[in-house]
């Protein structure tokens, strides 16, 4: 009997920590992570709070939209009925929403790069007039008169008080474990799956031709990059320039991942494609030459309208449903 108890409080007890270790994995031959989780130590609780609070309106000044209102799960945590964000009182912003996954190999968010570290991130939409139009203060103040936030708090952190730094650094543990890497294109690396023909062929003229800046495993080279975009006169976005007020950045944007991006449409920094072939279209005839497009479009990109719709075959091998409908990411259900 004795030895009985022993193996059930073994098993209870490797139970435990093999939960805690799935909040954040590194997928194989994925580089190390950037993120410092030192300064942030993940804990069930904590990304339950986080959770709570992507999902609350209760971050906006009217109450009426979430973190979520932008960056749904099924979307790959962005939007697709607007070509731009949407905030408070249906202002309209003047960029599409980016795609949240695989963040903690990230050193830089927003499409122009202006928030440099993850716990800072939600800082931004909270307070911009067009998103959220609210005061930090004014959230701790509606959290701290929420009875659900005081047990919340006080499970994650064993004080019920809500403070600016917990909140942050909690919305920052869920979307770290927002990690999608287990799509048709990770299983054939894994040797589990194997590409169909068509998929093969649209996987080598990728790497020709995408992959510079697209780079494998996360998709993007995390870097800024200007990719031959007409400029929209009615935005008039300049993109990385505007945080850096260095000309050599004019028109640069950060290059976004392209996993799930069957389900991320619109495409580009200002939602103006809403389908693959679009984008592949621009690339091949529509190019703006200017003093700072990406060394990597320099050359013309030719592909043939077969070649164009094996690279989109290729593509959609990167959507990860598991990841798209995983109900640990949804809204929070009351425990």
């Amino acid at each position: 009997m004795r030895y009985l108890l022993f193996f059930i409080s073994f098993w209870v007890l490797l139970s435990f920590f093999e939960k805690e270790k799935s909040l954040f994995y590194i997928p194989k031959n994925w580089p190390k992570p950037v993120y410092n989780f030192k300064n942030n130590p993940l804990s069930k609780e904590k990304v339950f709070l986080g959770r709570n609070l992507f999902y609350d309106p209760i971050l906006s000044r009217d109450n009426s939209i979430s973190c979520a209102s932008c960056h749904s799960p099924y979307n790959a945590f962005t939007h697709v009925d607007h070509n731009v964000s949407h905030g408070i009182e249906d202002r309209i912003g003047t960029r599409n929403s980016s795609t949240l996954m695989n963040l903690a190999w990230h050193k830089s968010f927003m499409w122009d790069g202006a928030i440099n570290h993850l716990d800072m991130q939600a800082l931004a939409p909270i307070s911009h007039r067009d998103e959220m139009d609210e005061k930090i203060e004014n959230v701790i103040l509606k959290i701290n008169q929420t009875r659900k936030y005081k047990t919340l708090f006080y499970n994650a952190f064993g004080d019920s008080t809500a403070t600016s730094e917990k909140m942050l650094k909690s919305i920052s543990q869920f979307m770290l474990t927002l990690i999608s890497a287990n799509s048709k294109y990770d299983l054939v690396k894994q040797h589990k799956a194997t590409f169909t023909s068509q998929e093969q062929n649209g996987y080598n003229l990728f790497k020709i031709n995408c992959a510079n800046c697209h780079k494998e495993p996360l998709f993007t080279n995390l870097q800024f990059e200007n990719n031959g975009l007409k400029i929209d006169p009615k935005l008039n976005d300049f993109g990385r320039m505007k945080i850096t007020q260095n000309t050599k950045d004019s028109l640069k944007f950060k290059v976004p991942t392209l996993r799930n991006i069957e389900f991320s449409f619109p495409y580009m920094h200002d939602g103006r494609f809403k389908k693959l072939n679009q984008v592949l279209n621009h690339y091949t005839n529509e190019i703006q030459k200017s003093s700072t497009l990406s060394i990597n479009l320099e050359k013309l990109i030719a592909l043939s309208s077969n070649e164009k719709v094996d690279i989109i075959a290729f593509l959609l091998t990167l959507s990860d449903r598991e990841f798209l409908f995983n109900q640990d990411h949804g809204f929070p259900k009351e425990k």
